[in-house]
């Protein structure tokens, strides 16, 4: 999204975040013998050589004047090692150097925001907003979060329909920034998103959804098995609603309803790990622990990594009498624990 020298991944960098420095390209090294220049300091950086690249603009630094874009490649750089004060630094500089350098306007938001400053970084992401609403910069995305960090939804909401070409104040904008709130975990603003954008369109697809996970998020199974039922009315080809779906069942006790709604799900997606977790545990809960099976071993072989599904696995071989596998499958359950494994988090 940041062209040129910030990679296209930021969005990426700053969901997931940012550790560590790109690998070395296999590319043989060329000597290095001659005075550095600002371009082949970025073609170091370019290639994932960030030491070299850092050297060499610490040599031009203490140029006078110091070429241009130096600071500003030196602050990336910083940023993409997860040194942030360093970065600040950087950015600051340039812009000192340049007022009008944007990247490094923008970056320094970004910046504050990874360091969880989001008031402080509101300033310079709307500053960067205005000075490249022609090119092809978008910050709307990291400031829209930091709008949401500060409560000013409605300028949360309006940063990210942007974003997404939608009008700021329409149905489809509302969705957006409710889906976008519940995953910031901000659940009570995410369910007033989605009720406005019901509100402006009754029949927006994916609206009851949200809903309904927002009311799964809040322990109220009833109330999600509600929305949830009625998004089948209304989008029943969604592979996710029967996820949802399922798990609200299941948090009933209502087993059957949950067999078939889990069912769907894998028929709709034959690829994601939830829905044969969940069958397992259905009919453990049915007491059909050889049918547990079936679909437990299956999902253990999707991700192995998952803890929850070794646990279930254990419950199911104990029940089948199958001692030595459940012992196995609950030693894994421990291992998986210590090492910091997830469970079924996205269930």
């Amino acid at each position: 999204m940041l062209h040129r020298i910030i990679p296209a991944v930021l969005l990426a960098l700053l969901i997931f975040g940012a550790h560590g420095q790109a690998q070395p390209s296999t590319v043989e090294s060329r000597s290095q013998a001659s005075a550095p220049t600002f371009a082949s300091a970025q073609e170091l950086a370019a290639r994932g050589r960030l030491d070299e690249a850092l050297a060499q603009l610490n040599q031009l630094a203490e140029q006078s004047p110091e070429p241009a874009g130096v600071e500003r490649l030196r602050g990336i750089i910083f940023y993409q090692r997860d040194q942030f004060q360093e970065a600040i630094a950087a950015f600051a500089k340039a812009e000192t150097q340049n007022p009008d350098d944007r990247e490094s306007i923008e970056m320094h938001g970004v910046t504050l925001f990874r360091m969880s400053h989001a008031p402080e970084a509101i300033p310079y992401l709307e500053k960067a907003r205005t000075a490249v609403e022609r090119a092809n910069i978008d910050p709307n995305y990291v400031l829209a979060l930091c709008y949401a960090d500060v409560q000013r939804y409605d300028d949360s909401r309006h940063a990210f329909a942007a974003q997404f070409g939608f009008p700021p104040d329409s149905a489809q904008a509302y969705l957006l920034a409710g889906r976008m709130f519940l995953r910031r975990e901000l659940s009570d603003e995410a369910g007033v998103q989605a009720a406005k954008a019901l509100e402006i369109d009754p029949r927006l697809p994916l609206a009851h959804e949200l809903l309904g996970e927002v009311a799964l998020a809040k322990g109220d199974s009833s109330g999600a098995i509600r929305e949830l039922e009625a998004e089948r009315g209304l989008n029943p080809l969604e592979p996710e609603l029967y996820d949802r779906l399922g798990d609200a069942y299941l948090r009933s006790a209502r087993y059957t309803d949950a067999q078939q709604a889990l069912n769907r799900a894998v028929l709709l997606e034959p690829n994601s790990t939830g829905p044969y977790i969940m069958l397992g545990e259905t009919f453990l809960k049915l007491n059909q622990p050889i049918q547990a099976l079936h679909y437990l071993v299956r999902a253990a072989q999707m991700d192995p990594s998952n803890y929850l599904t070794h646990n279930l696995l254990g419950q199911a071989y104990r029940a089948t009498g199958q001692v030595a596998e459940a012992n196995r499958e609950f030693k894994l359950v421990v291992d998986l624990e210590d090492q910091g494994q997830p469970g079924a988090a996205e269930r």
